[in-house]
């Protein structure tokens, strides 16, 4: 159809002409002429004048439409492409903010804990079983990661320890995995005791910390720090908090569970301690 009206739309533009044309010279010919051929003449042609208007006017419009249809189809696609390009930039420039914002975290972290060598990286991977809890991450022996690292979040909560290194991946146990265990210490009560993954509450998302002092009273959101008995670990990373306090099935000694500081689920970057002075 589109091909018809571009191919004949004029020669059905002349017709139309000419049959106005042929009417008008009729009606002017019978003007002033009050008989009845005049009149029945004048009757027949008045809706066949209105009738090829319209169709004038129709194919006029068709006629228009189907040469224009190739430019509005061009602008349809160009209008396509230009939204596309201002999404890509939207993407591009909301990636950047969340990397600028990286950056400050990192840098926030750097002058609180002067002592602290960090290494940015991202979560690139994550393992959950009944097992293990592991976290998989882009940076490796190439940037000086080594297995024992401590890796905190932008607050500097403690996620883990590195377990596995390669050149440019390494793997960390997190703090619930069941075989994390290191120095605690606590800070209202400055008394040290252990912390410990465990196969029950690491489905919790939790931990447990043991060996609590005897003579110690502890309550519930006591804040649980790392210890750097031994040199292992840097002091001060933030564990957690105690969430409860339990007596184990012997009777004789008690335990506490804790629910980590970090958001171990939402985690995009991390930040490796790769290096620490002890402090006292």
């Amino acid at each position: 159809m589109k091909d018809f009206f571009r191919n004949n739309g004029w020669l059905i533009l002349v017709i139309a002409v000419l049959l106005c044309a042929i009417t008008a010279v009729a009606s002017y010919a019978f003007q002033g002429v009050p008989n009845p051929l005049g009149n029945v003449l004048g009757v027949v042609t008045t809706p066949i004048r209105n009738g090829i208007s319209s169709l004038a006017g129709w194919a006029e419009g068709v006629y228009n439409y189907s040469f224009r249809y190739d430019e509005l189809q061009a602008e349809n696609e160009r209008l396509k492409a230009e939204i596309a390009e201002l999404e890509a930039a939207a993407r591009e420039g909301e990636a950047d903010s969340k990397e600028n914002e990286r950056f400050r975290e990192l840098l926030g972290l750097r002058q609180k804990r002067r002592e602290l060598v960090f290494e940015s990286a991202t979560v690139t991977a994550r393992s959950s079983t009944n097992w293990s809890s592991t976290l998989t991450l882009s940076k490796g022996s190439d940037q000086g990661v080594a297995a024992g690292n401590c890796v905190v979040d932008a607050a500097g909560n403690l996620v883990g320890i590195i377990d596995q290194v390669g050149t440019n991946w390494s793997t960390m146990l997190t703090v619930i995995d069941a075989n994390l265990e290191m120095g605690a210490f606590l800070s209202r009560t400055e008394s040290i005791a252990i912390l410990e993954g465990d196969f029950a509450l690491m489905a919790e998302g939790k931990l447990k910390l043991t060996y609590l002092p005897e003579n110690t009273e502890l309550i519930t959101g006591d804040l649980v720090l790392t210890s750097s008995m031994g040199g292992n670990y840097p002091s001060d990373l933030v564990v957690g908090s105690i969430e409860s306090i339990h007596t184990d099935a012997s009777g004789v000694s008690r335990y506490a569970v804790i629910q980590p500081s970090a958001d171990l689920d939402s985690l995009v970057q991390v930040f490796i301690i790769k290096s620490f002075d002890i402090v006292e």
